[in-house]
């Protein structure tokens, strides 16, 4: 498929071509949803925990003798049906962890970028670079290409500290490297703007 190439003026400079296999196939949502539940169960450290009554401090001697104070028996202050007593089957710390097939994960961020690139939210900028760090260049970038103040993800070749660094106090904008990211930095962004040099990086990593 064929789109516009753009200048860091904003001004439409010619035609890049994208591969069909990557940007142009029918979205697969079921996949997307696999992806995403997987990325954020990843990010939860599952540290929950509480006490049982093995492991509530005291409750060591029986609080009373067993029979003829016409109370009901007890055998520790640490039971479950007391105040201060363990917890009964609580949260205990496990992991979230969910394996999602390389094959799947794949199909997935080629969705993403298919959904992307049939509502013509990819724009492919021929070159950008900073020599020193300059918020107010990338702002001036992005009026240019008209996507001041909506969430854009911007791909790199490489990792990019100076860009990197330039454009995160910029809100909803986020620079990666383009075989770093992931399908959730895709569907979380509206806009995606891909260096020219980066195209090549997601073909490897896709195909």
């Amino acid at each position: 498929m064929q789109v516009d190439l753009y200048n860091k003026q904003g001004e439409v400079i010619g035609q890049v071509e994208l591969s069909d296999e990557i940007f142009a196939i029918e979205p697969n949502e079921y996949a997307i949803h696999q992806n995403v539940v997987a990325l954020l169960a990843h990010q939860r450290q599952g540290t929950h925990k509480t006490k049982d009554r093995s492991e509530v401090s005291g409750g060591g001697k029986k609080p009373w003798r067993q029979k003829g104070r016409g109370t009901a028996r007890a055998g520790s202050i640490r039971s479950p049906l007391w105040v201060g007593g363990g917890t009964v089957h609580g949260p205990k710390p496990h992991k979230y962890n969910l394996k999602v097939p390389i094959k799947v994960k794949r199909l997935a961020k080629k969705s993403a970028l298919s959904i992307r690139a049939q509502e013509n939210n990819i724009k492919v900028l021929n070159e950008f670079s900073l020599d020193n760090y300059k918020t107010k260049e990338v702002v001036q970038l992005l009026k240019n290409l008209k996507l001041e103040g909506e969430s854009t993800l911007i791909l790199t070749e490489d990792t990019d500290r100076i860009f990197y660094v330039s454009a995160r106090n910029i809100p909803k904008v986020d620079v990666y490297p383009a075989d770093k990211i992931s399908v959730y930095d895709i569907m979380t962004h509206k806009n995606l703007v891909i260096l020219q040099n980066a195209i090549n990086k997601i073909e490897e990593t896709l195909k």
